[in-house]
């Protein structure tokens, strides 16, 4: 079975690997690229704690003078792979919080004074919600600069929409609301909506799968939790239903 991963780079070729350790087909086709932008973080001078919601955020931050000072504050991180990226950089003090915004700024504010001085957040162009906005309605002082950008594909490759047009893709899959607004825009502007309709959309929650309405009625699974894990655990059960339905009788 062949699947589509959408993911940036580099998660898109790792992702594309781990598939294929489960035994399927993969091929990367990443829907979005980052642009870093570490001239953003510009002083770090009373900052008590930082946050950061994705690996491109501290991707960022490795590419600014400011990384020495940085790693001996505490961090937030948003999932398993960011706190990875934090440790890979030096970071110690890593508390990893949950993925919904209203959760993550409880957590911190269980951790942290508004006394103790001002948050960091290392943002992108695009926010899954008012994670400063709601800090603040809880007495926080954050500063919340922008150190990436996410481009979007302007158009599917060659060999994606070859591949799609003929049938040969099983499944795409889909790890963020963006990436499937984008996906769908694509899907629609190459004319092969009646593909879609025929392969399996794994996605990583119900916001993703809201995102691909525009689609109409197309096959959708969604992981029981965003995490990696889960999204695997449905890549691997999608694969083996659609092997078992092409075995010969």
């Amino acid at each position: 079975m062949l699947f589509l991963v959408t993911r940036p780079e580099p998660e898109s070729t790792k992702l594309k690997g781990l598939i294929e350790e489960l035994g399927h087909e993969a091929v990367a086709e990443p829907l979005m690229e980052a642009e870093l932008m570490p001239e953003a973080i510009d002083d770090l001078e009373g900052v008590t704690a930082l946050i950061a919601t994705s690996r491109n955020a501290l991707r960022a931050l490795s590419q600014s003078p400011y990384l020495h000072d940085a790693v001996a504050i505490p961090l937030f991180a948003v999932g398993r792979g960011t706190a990875e990226e934090a440790r890979h950089l030096g970071f110690e003090r890593i508390a990893v919080g949950p993925g919904s915004v209203t959760g993550f700024a409880a957590a911190i504010a269980g951790t942290l004074d508004p006394a103790d001085g001002l948050i960091l957040h290392l943002a992108g162009d695009v926010l899954a919600g008012d994670l400063a906005g709601e800090l603040q309605e809880l007495g926080f002082r954050v500063l919340q600069p922008v150190v990436y950008r996410m481009k979007a594909a302007e158009a599917l490759s060659d060999g994606a929409r070859e591949a799609i047009g003929e049938g040969a893709v099983d499944g795409v899959v889909l790890m963020s609301p963006r990436t499937a607004r984008i996906y769908a825009g694509l899907i629609n502007r190459h004319g092969l909506t009646d593909a879609a309709a025929e392969m399996v959309h794994v996605c990583l929650s119900d916001a993703v799968a809201r995102s691909l309405s525009v689609l109409g009625d197309v096959p959708i699974e969604v992981a029981e939790a965003p995490s990696l894990n889960a999204i695997l655990e449905v890549i691997q059960q999608v694969g083996d239903r659609l092997d078992d339905k092409h075995l010969p009788l």
